[in-house]
């Protein structure tokens, strides 16, 4: 298939086979997903590496199946209600924060840290839900919607420590985590990691997204036994301790043991 458009008075001739029409707009509803407020048409394009008009174009389109909104006045685009419905029939199939929400109400609530749960979307975690606790210096790394790949965040990590070793080693050939999030996330950097993750149980972030922000993950199973979600706790660094570290550890694993057993005693 031919796409033409035009810039000025030039034409552009884009080819775009099916199945990069669909990582495309995989990609741009990401991105409007990342925004509640609404985000621009220039914003999206830079975001997912396209040229404006394809971005506008993609993003018209969407508006007129409903996946998409678009407020003219405020050059804004927000996710539609099409996507609402679809994410409502496709809850009861993968969404379990009414299972996981007591785990993380009392998270929150024993640790005073802000603790999540987040589900593994692919090569990504997706944050669900978050609860602040009661100290009164936070991290605002994740909030609900936000994305990062595996083995970077504290819950994406739980999760990748846990999955196969040849799933690990296909991942970190292919994922280039270095360049987007610096040397800390070189492959050998991430293996140290997960071999800790898997020796305490545990996954830790030390501060390595967001100098001074610091984060605690738990890997929760699904009936067949592979890690699907994580919980985590994240705060700033004076209350990650070594000699607290420990403590945590064993509520965050506490708590995803208990989730597990109820996905699995409802499967």
């Amino acid at each position: 298939m031919l796409t033409i458009w035009t810039i000025g008075c030039r034409a552009v001739v884009e080819p775009i086979p099916g199945a990069q029409v669909v990582s495309r707009v995989s990609r741009v509803l990401r991105v409007v997903s990342e925004h509640p407020g609404g985000v621009s048409a220039t914003a999206v394009a830079h975001a997912t590496g396209l040229t404006r008009p394809t971005a506008h174009r993609l993003l018209t389109s969407l508006a007129a199946e409903g996946f998409v909104d678009h407020d003219p006045g405020a050059a804004r685009w927000f996710l539609g209600p099409e996507l609402y419905l679809l994410g409502a029939l496709a809850a009861d199939r993968f969404d379990i924060t009414d299972v996981a929400r007591e785990s993380v109400l009392a998270l929150a609530a024993e640790t005073g840290e802000s603790a999540f749960l987040s589900a593994r979307r692919g090569t990504e975690t997706v944050c669900l839900l978050r609860e602040e606790g009661s100290f009164p210096i936070r991290s605002f790394v994740l909030y609900e919607g936000a994305r990062f790949p595996l083995g970077v965040a504290s819950a994406g990590l739980a999760i990748l420590s846990h999955l196969p070793d040849d799933e690990i080693d296909a991942y970190l050939d292919g994922s280039r985590l270095e360049e987007r999030w610096g040397s800390q996330h070189g492959a050998a950097a991430v293996r140290e990691r997960i071999a800790l993750t898997r020796e305490t149980g545990y996954a830790l972030n030390p501060a390595l997204i967001v100098e001074g922000s610091w984060g605690m993950g738990a890997a929760i199973f699904d009936a067949t036994g592979r890690p699907a979600w994580a919980l985590s706790l994240t705060g700033v660094e004076s209350r990650f301790r070594p000699d607290r570290r420990a403590e945590l550890g064993v509520l965050l694993l506490d708590q995803a043991h208990r989730v597990t057993a109820k996905l699995q005693a409802s499967s």
